[in-house]
């Protein structure tokens, strides 16, 4: 593995929560190696690690690659991807008893089905040698747009083995994410074979779509079980400000478009509301926006002084971000690994150490320094 160099942690300077606005200060000074895993990937999507140790990593071009001792085989696979924008392959997801099923799931955007363009669809597959074989589509969101902008989308299964999958509102602010007859701007939820649950929140509603399962949401493009609680943890982009880290509820409005921390990327005013009966506050928010990608809690005891925290990596501003949550409030902040590039995914694994998709680079690991 190639060794970059040396990083000391850098603090963020200012935070912003649903509750209160503070200057936060960590009080350690933590210095890391960073190692690459594997090269050459341009926009690591997603990444999942097999059992053996192995690692899939989506690219969003369309291509799926297993990573080997740090030597990447592309994966021959069925799946019709519409490569646009936003668009592409996106998320991988091993089922939770992938070692007695096989299942691999994905998240992409497609251009089957109604309409020009595409739109966000979720397929399983399972690997067989260098292909993957037994392809089914469980999902695919309607009808197709040419609009290249917030497909989502993430992938997570809860402890009970519901599978929970995000779209983003496709960029019809004004006409998806609050409409629960239409696809885009959800968070939905299914059976692990695509069968939609009776016990959704609006599976017994007239005209609505059955899969959603919360609803108001802006372009989700993180999504984990939080390893405490079981519950769905999502973060969302905001417009310019106002990204936001919501808990998933049951049949619950998040809000977008008519609450908002964030405005119009001219400047203009959105909404002046950010608060309204029947909608969901964030558990914390971002101004300025940090534009969010994936996200991991820290569980392992290879950092020590991390451990519990959330990972967020930033698009934006190309570092990963270790927020530490108590009692559900943002109580520090950090920037890690600035200066890489942008972030695009952020997955612990099974080793316990943290791995980040970096845009034009590939796949690194943070190992902590000895003293």
């Amino acid at each position: 593995m190639k060794k970059y160099f040396a990083l000391l942690v850098l603090v963020a300077a200012q935070a912003s929560c649903a509750q209160d606005d503070k200057t936060i200060k960590t009080p350690d000074k933590i210095t890391y190696d960073v190692e690459t895993v594997v090269e050459g990937i341009n926009i690591p999507w997603g990444m999942a690690f097999l059992p053996s140790g192995d690692l899939l990593v989506t690219e969003k071009s369309g291509k799926l690659y297993l990573v080997h001792e740090g030597k990447k085989t592309e994966i021959f696979m069925d799946l019709q991807i519409y490569n646009r924008g936003q668009g592409g392959l996106m998320d991988v997801k091993l089922h939770p008893n992938y070692k007695e099923n096989g299942w691999i799931y994905f998240s992409y955007a497609s251009d089957e089905g109604e309409g020009e363009g595409g739109h966000t669809a979720i397929a399983r597959a399972k690997l067989n040698g260098n292909s993957l074989t037994d392809t089914q589509q469980l999902y695919k969101a309607s009808p197709n747009s040419t609009k290249g902008q917030h497909f989502g989308s993430r992938i997570a299964f809860d402890n009970e083995g519901f599978l929970y999958f995000s779209i983003g509102e496709r960029g019809e602010r004004d006409v998806n994410p609050q409409d629960i007859t239409r696809d885009g701007g959800k968070v939905y939820r299914l059976y692990d074979d695509g069968r939609v649950p009776q016990s959704n929140p609006f599976y017994n509603t007239p005209n609505a779509v059955k899969a959603i399962y919360s609803y108001g949401h802006r372009n989700p493009q993180g999504m984990l079980k939080h390893y405490k609680t079981g519950e769905i943890w999502v973060h969302e982009h905001g417009p310019q400000g106002g990204d936001e880290i919501n808990k998933v509820k049951k049949g619950a409005n998040y809000g977008w478009p008519v609450i908002s921390y964030g405005e119009n990327y001219d400047g203009t005013t959105l909404t002046e509301t950010t608060k309204k009966e029947g909608m969901e506050q964030p558990l914390y928010y971002w101004v300025p926006s940090i534009a969010p990608s994936g996200m991991t809690f820290v569980t392992s005891d290879v950092y020590p002084n991390w451990k519990g925290s959330l990972m967020v990596g930033s698009l934006k501003f190309g570092y990963v971000e270790r927020l530490v949550i108590e009692n559900n409030k943002v109580t520090q902040r950090e920037k890690l690994v600035e200066g890489l590039g942008r972030i695009r995914s952020v997955i612990q694994g099974p080793d316990g150490y943290i791995y980040v998709g970096v845009e034009g680079t590939g796949v690194v690991k943070l190992v902590p320094k000895s003293e």
